[in-house]
């Protein structure tokens, strides 16, 4: 890992976006890495753009900015890059998982993405939806992020998930994001 990774989500009010980033540093920092998640609002309603933000690192973290320059762009909701920019500031060796039903190839050439950066994508909304019924997309979107960064175990997002959702939901719901996240490390595609 370099110093520091540097992580930016970009999803919609509702979908999941800040738990994930929040449930993503958990599991870095019970892997014993200094970590900060934050998110960034414009108008708070269901729907809306929003961003969010990791900064994962060996050493103790001092800044508290956005995230300008992400070695990984998460987009958990595909319209989003009709709307904005998501590929700015990203450096030539970036990477970028997309939730959407196309293949890897198609995104890239959305994106206009370098050949030095790596495009994934996942159907994190599908998943979601077979796994615990609802277009909650986030928990794929967490196993996939695992996946690409590496940074992680898969094993210990699945306990951060469960710390985290063991005291507001029903062992089936925690039983079907597990699932979710696991189906996420395991499906999703590189370009």
């Amino acid at each position: 890992m370099s110093e520091i990774l540097e992580i930016r989500w970009h999803g919609r009010g509702g979908q999941g976006t800040v738990t994930a980033a929040k449930v993503f540093a958990d599991a870095c920092l019970s892997g014993g890495r200094h970590v900060q998640a934050f998110p960034e609002y414009g108008p708070e309603r269901s729907g809306a753009p929003l961003r969010a933000y990791n900064r994962v690192s060996a050493k103790e973290l001092r800044m508290h900015c956005p995230v300008l320059h992400p070695n990984i762009v998460v987009v958990v909701d595909s319209t989003l890059l009709d709307a904005i920019n998501v590929a700015d500031g990203a450096p030539e060796d970036a990477s970028f998982i997309v939730n959407t039903v196309k293949e890897p190839s198609e995104i890239r050439n959305k994106l206009n993405a370098k050949a030095t950066q790596k495009v994934y994508t996942i159907d994190a909304t599908k998943i979601a939806i077979e796994c615990f019924g609802r277009a909650m997309p986030n928990s794929p979107m967490v196993g996939s992020l695992a996946k690409v960064s590496g940074i992680v175990t898969l094993d210990a997002v699945l306990e951060d998930v469960k710390k985290s959702f063991g005291k507001k939901f029903a062992q089936k719901v925690i039983d079907g994001n597990l699932e979710a996240v696991k189906r996420g490390y395991g499906e999703v595609k590189e370009g």
